[in-house]
This record gives structure tokens, C-alpha cells and sequence, in this order.
């Protein structure tokens, strides 16, 4: 398991962040198959996405931040699953980390964080698509409690090819379920 970071904040994300928010997941447009956009964003572009995450609630923004630079190193997400209301007490979960951060257990670190914040909300289950080949996500989210519920094939077409996505699934709050 990687070490934890030290001297690392984990706060709620806000508009003063934007910038670095946006060329962290702007790296894994552009370098990736991790995320299926495929043109990089401005800042400007991403304050709609931004604002849908407030403070409280089942949508967050949790970002990190070192402590002694005041560099933001990554950030993690739930959003809306699907829009229809049905779908309002699941969530789709997301980490992204700066590039020079990932596999120092940083992800680990925002999405504890993350699940401690939504432990207070009314919110049931928590999915998480992966796309594939991704053996350190997959891993993330499994030593979370998420199991793997099946898997799209080639589902999106990015750099020339086409790409599987894995879906994931955590349950987060009471009620009749599978595990029940």
C-alpha cells in the first residue's frame, strides 16, 4: 500500500482552484484514456462543472492541496449518476491526481475523505466507470468496498481506438440490496 501524504489539506474545491483543476484533468485528456473527452478545457469552460459541486450535499468537490507550496495536487468528485429523479440517491465517484502525485496514496487519501463526507447524505450507492487497461484503479476501488457489477466493451473511441469501460458499484447507505 503506498505511503500516505503528509502535509496535505483535503478541502472543499472552490473557484479559486480552477486553473489547477483544470490542467490536472486537461493532462489526462490529452495523455490518456482515463477520461473519454477528447479537447482539453479552459478554466472558463469548467466554472459550470465546478459550481454543480457545492459545499454540502451528495455532489462534492474535495480537492487536495500541499500545505507548504499551496499546490493543488488532486481532486475527487460525486456527481449526479443519471439526471432522471429516480437516480438521485446514487452517485458517479471520480479521483483524478496531478500527474507527479499518482501512485503516492493520494487518491486513497481524497476518496476517504470523500466517503466520510457522503456518509451524512442521503445517498444509497456510489458507481465508478473505469476505463480499461487501468489495474491501479481498479485496485483504488476495490480496497474501497466497490465491486465490479460488469463491463461496457468498446465503448468509446479515443486516440485511434476503441476502449472498454468497467463499471463499479459501492453501497453507501441502509436499505434492501443484493448484500441484504
Amino acid at each position: 500500500m503506498p505511503q500516505r501524504p503528509t502535509d496535505v489539506q483535503v478541502r472543499a474545491g472552490t473557484e479559486a482552484d480552477l486553473g489547477a483543476l483544470t490542467d490536472i484533468y486537461n493532462h489526462f485528456i490529452h495523455e490518456t484514456a482515463i477520461t473519454f473527452d477528447t479537447v482539453a478545457f479552459t478554466p472558463e469552460e469548467r466554472l459550470p462543472w465546478l459550481r454543480s459541486h457545492p459545499v454540502d450535499g451528495p455532489h462534492r468537490l474535495l480537492v487536495a492541496q500541499d500545505v507548504p507550496s499551496a499546490r493543488i495536487l488532486g481532486y475527487a468528485t460525486s456527481s449526479p449518476f443519471r439526471l432522471k429523479p429516480a437516480y438521485s440517491t446514487s452517485v458517479e465517484v471520480s479521483v483524478y491526481c496531478a500527474p507527479d502525485r499518482v501512485g503516492r496514496g493520494l487518491g486513497s487519501l481524497l476518496y476517504q475523505a470523500l466517503f466520510d463526507a457522503l456518509a451524512g447524505e442521503d445517498v444509497h450507492r456510489a458507481y465508478a466507470g473505469i476505463a480499461l487497461p487501468n489495474d491501479a484503479s481498479a485496485r483504488l476501488h476495490t480496497r474501497f468496498g466497490f465491486r465490479h457489477v460488469g463491463t461496457y466493451g468498446e465503448v468509446g473511441r479515443k486516440f485511434g481506438r476503441y476502449w472498454d469501460v468497467a463499471w463499479y458499484e459501492k453501497r453507501l447507505g441502509p436499505g434492501p440490496g443484493p448484500e441484504a
